[in-house]
């Protein structure tokens, strides 16, 4: 009998990333600050939008998450028709919401801010604080946008001082992807596993499922990916990153949470790789499961050759719950009354019952609407692709707030990133990992943060 050598990681990996290539992470990246003063608005607080006449053009930057910009002109293609005194110029104006953030920070003391910009889970608070955005409260009830129809856990995540900075547009979770192949031939059940200690489990079984240099789970890292994913490791311990603004990392309970991190990917029974791109890894069959972007969901059915399974993160021995996040879109504080009138016209396009279920089923980011997610549209996507209505139930079920040190302090994001990249990529010990970030974290906080509040 002949025996064929087992397919390594990286030439699996080399068969689908053509496939998966646009897919990339659409989690939150985070930049620093921008240095210096936000530009002074050119209209004033209060604005009579009633005798404001819309701007004939304006320009919206976006990175297109989850690989959407023929979804994006398609959008817009749609609003010039019921809007035609109004033309909309779509801008790539990054790869991430890393890059985006950076050109708008580059372009708040110029001429070039857009009319509407992507404005991710840890980029908005910044903005508001920079002076650079303004609330959408007012314009939203001159233009009868039904703000009460947006799910409110989406909306509620820009609101700060009673007014709502930014409207949800690209939103998502983490996602346990599954492969139903591996699933079969390992003798597991077809769901995800309920809890990280059943994971633990069942990974015996897959190991034999994936090649030899491999592990049944892939993870990627880097800002903000792996301290969004880690969110639901730390709360199944029983941690957090911070209680409000104060950071909690050297509790107990916050370093059971590194310790099990610590475990998963270096421990006696480790079942967990780094993996570069781990949509790329899970599509190729590299890995037999992996934690990803609801926003990923649409590329990887496309890239999958084999049945994708879709289920809540797990919980650990305290529960844990999945994190929001994503973008929203933000309108500039500096530009004139009229182009802000023009791009919050187009923001509730966007944004409305049948555009949000048209990005959703052709992204896998989840309606923002209430009146969407149970419209005829979505109903006839969850038939026909059930792995989309998981996003949307484990919202309902498991959602929880983000800690505030990841999504309000500038740059925590990417601190908090390097100390589990200490545990992940060094094996480091937790509680040395978190106490080499910890103050990094509290100066951030004092210097960028409690200044201004």
């Amino acid at each position: 009998m002949s025996h064929r050598a087992a397919p390594t990681r990286r030439g699996l990996a080399a068969l689908a990333l053509a496939a998966v290539g646009a897919l990339g992470l659409t989690a939150c990246t985070t930049p620093t600050i921008a240095t210096g003063q936000a530009a002074e608005p050119a209209a004033t607080d209060a604005v009579d939008w009633s005798t404001v006449t819309p701007a004939s053009e304006i320009t919206w930057w976006s990175n297109h998450p989850g690989a959407s910009k023929p979804v994006e002109e398609e959008l817009i293609k749609r609003f010039e028709a019921e809007h035609p005194d109004i033309k909309v110029t779509l801008v790539t104006a990054g790869a991430n919401y890393d890059e985006v953030a950076q050109r708008f920070q580059a372009a708040s003391q110029t001429s070039e801010l857009p009319d509407l910009v992507i404005s991710s889970d840890v980029w908005w608070f910044r903005y508001h604080l920079n002076d650079q955005i303004m609330p959408l409260d007012d314009v939203f009830e001159h233009l009868d946008a039904d703000a009460d129809d947006f799910v409110p856990a989406l909306y509620g995540d820009y609101e700060y001082d009673g007014q709502h900075w930014a409207a949800p547009y690209a939103r998502s979770t983490p996602l346990f992807y599954y492969n139903k192949e591996k699933w079969a031939a390992a003798g597991l059940p077809d769901r995800g596993p309920e809890t990280w200690a059943e994971m633990q489990e069942w990974s015996t079984k897959l190991a034999g499922q994936v090649p030899a240099d491999s592990k049944p789970l892939g993870l990627s890292t880097g800002p903000s990916w792996a301290a969004w994913w880690f969110e639901n490791m730390i709360w199944g311990q029983g941690g957090q990153y911070s209680d409000e603004w104060t950071t909690t990392l050297d509790t107990p309970e916050a370093v059971a949470g590194g310790t099990f991190l610590q475990d998963l990917f270096h421990g006696d029974e480790a079942y967990a790789t780094v993996s570069e791109d781990s949509a790329v890894d899970f599509s190729s069959g590299v890995v037999a499961a992996t934690i990803g972007s609801t926003g990923s969901l649409k590329g990887i059915l496309d890239a999958a050759t084999f049945d994708v399974g879709t289920a809540y993160l797990p919980d650990g021995p305290q529960g844990g719950g999945t994190p929001t996040g994503g973008t929203g879109l933000a309108i500039p504080k500096a530009k004139s009354p009229e182009q802000q009138l023009a791009a919050a016209m187009f923001l509730q396009f966007l944004t409305d019952t049948d555009q949000t279920a048209y990005f959703s089923q052709n992204t896998g980011y989840m309606p923002v609407r209430t009146s969407a997610v149970e419209s005829d549209a979505m109903k006839a996507v969850y038939a026909s692709t059930p792995q989309f209505r998981t996003a949307v139930d484990q919202l309902a079920d498991k959602a929880r707030s983000q800690d505030w040190i990841r999504v309000f302090v500038p740059g925590a994001d990417q601190v908090l990133t390097e100390g589990i990249e200490q545990i992940v990529l060094r094996g480091a010990d937790p509680q040395q990992a978190w106490s080499s970030i910890a103050p990094k974290l509290d100066t951030a906080y004092r210097e960028n943060v409690e200044p201004y509040l």
